[in-house]
């Protein structure tokens, strides 16, 4: 990517880096898949368009070599992975024994190395910010991916390679997810690893995959991991409540010394795969928040890595992740589109929900309109109950 440093208009406030490649510009994953969409191009692209990416503050980066990836996943699938890109196909074999080449997990040309490439952003992503900066790496955040098999449209996982390249340093690290779909994939690695705490906000799992858990109240067995199944529907103010309510009392009785988000965006009302009704401004809510409360480097920066993950509607998307990247650069961004921005958006192939009253607004505005809602019952039960069935996060946590 060539960013031109004469359109940076809005000057940073923060020491940020964005991390890409031109590898994303790629058709990936095929015509019919959900992630066969522009994502981190468009992104990227908004970004700029917005005059808000310096050459100073992107990172290119490269695919993973096999000795990084085999920190975390094995020889043998990291080796299968290269030999069908290599062969232009997926074998028998490693279809049945590593997930790959089916619709959930497709072949597609650099099927290997585009997702190596997210992958190495993550565990730079992760060195950028023991250097001092904060990192955001759009192309990561692929948390379901088990150390042998592909899982959930991921086929590496660079949110537990970015973690480990952070824990190889003796950091405590907190890993909150806000991806509408469970982070079982970080969260199953470091189930044995005290120093990482995984704090997963999600759809409930019993209507959304992976297919396994149950409903708000009930966090699963682990110590170290905090789960949040949530409810169809969900509105700001009950995604506010529940957050406000356990982010604050993970922060305390965890304490660690760098966070890592991942900010997958189907949480967000368009979106196709999401069942949940939250808006960008609840969305960049959070995202802030977290940026306030993290660890600092002695220069006040905060510790804080910042992942991409899911999200199907790529315009809802790439209006997200322009803010996200507005509020970990320090940049106040018009709400309003510019023109460059608006043309940009309207030149997307995407008419999925062309009938819905905010379609045209996805063109026009950065930010959606915000619809308040009750706080059911059940959401204020469960958050308690989160928190109750966590003692070392009730006993230290504040109410809120």
């Amino acid at each position: 990517m060539n960013v031109d440093v004469d359109r940076s208009r809005i000057a940073p406030t923060r020491r940020a880096v964005l991390i890409g490649a031109e590898r994303y510009r790629r058709h990936s994953y095929g015509d019919n898949h959900p992630l066969g969409i522009p994502r981190v191009s468009l992104t990227l692209d908004l970004i700029q368009a917005y005059g808000a990416l310096s050459e100073s503050e992107f990172r290119i980066a490269r695919p993973a070599t096999p000795v990084e990836l085999e920190r975390f996943h094995t020889r043998e699938y990291i080796g299968a992975l290269q030999q069908c890109e290599a062969e232009g196909r997926v074998a028998h074999r490693y279809r049945q024994r590593h997930n790959v080449g089916n619709f959930e997990n497709p072949f597609f040309p650099g099927f290997f190395t585009t997702p190596a490439t997210a992958t190495h952003g993550s565990i730079r992503g992760a060195e950028l910010v023991l250097e001092g900066l904060i990192a955001f790496n759009p192309a990561g955040g692929m948390h379901h991916a088990r150390a042998d098999a592909a899982r959930g449209f991921c086929y590496l996982n660079d949110p537990v390679l970015g973690i480990l390249r952070l824990r190889q340093e003796g950091l405590r690290v907190l890993y909150v997810d806000i991806d509408a779909h469970h982070g079982d994939g970080v969260e199953d690695a470091f189930r044995h690893d005290p120093e990482v705490l995984t704090l997963s906000l999600h759809m409930d799992t019993a209507y959304a995959y992976p297919f396994e858990g149950g409903g708000i109240g009930d966090s699963g067995p682990l110590a170290n991991a905090v789960n949040v199944p949530l409810p169809r529907d969900m509105n700001d103010d009950e995604y506010r409540h529940v957050f406000g309510r356990l982010w604050p009392a993970a922060m305390e009785a965890f304490q660690p010394a760098v966070v890592v988000l991942q900010a997958g965006t189907d949480i967000l009302s368009p979106d196709p795969l999401g069942k949940f009704r939250i808006s960008t401004q609840l969305f960049l809510e959070v995202v802030e928040r977290i940026l306030t409360d993290a660890p600092r480097h002695a220069d006040g920066t905060p510790r804080l890595l910042v992942l991409g993950g899911g999200g199907y509607h790529p315009l809802a998307l790439a209006r997200c992740w322009t803010g996200v990247w507005g509020l970990l650069s320090g940049r106040e961004l018009p709400e309003a589109m510019p023109p460059e921005a608006e043309a940009l958006l309207r030149a997307v192939d995407w008419d999925l929900d062309e009938d819905e009253d905010h379609f045209e607004t996805l063109f026009t505005r950065r930010v959606d309109r915000v619809v308040p809602g009750e706080v059911r019952a059940e959401v204020r039960a469960g958050a308690d109950a989160l928190l109750s069935g966590h003692a070392g996060l009730l006993v230290r946590s504040r109410r809120s």
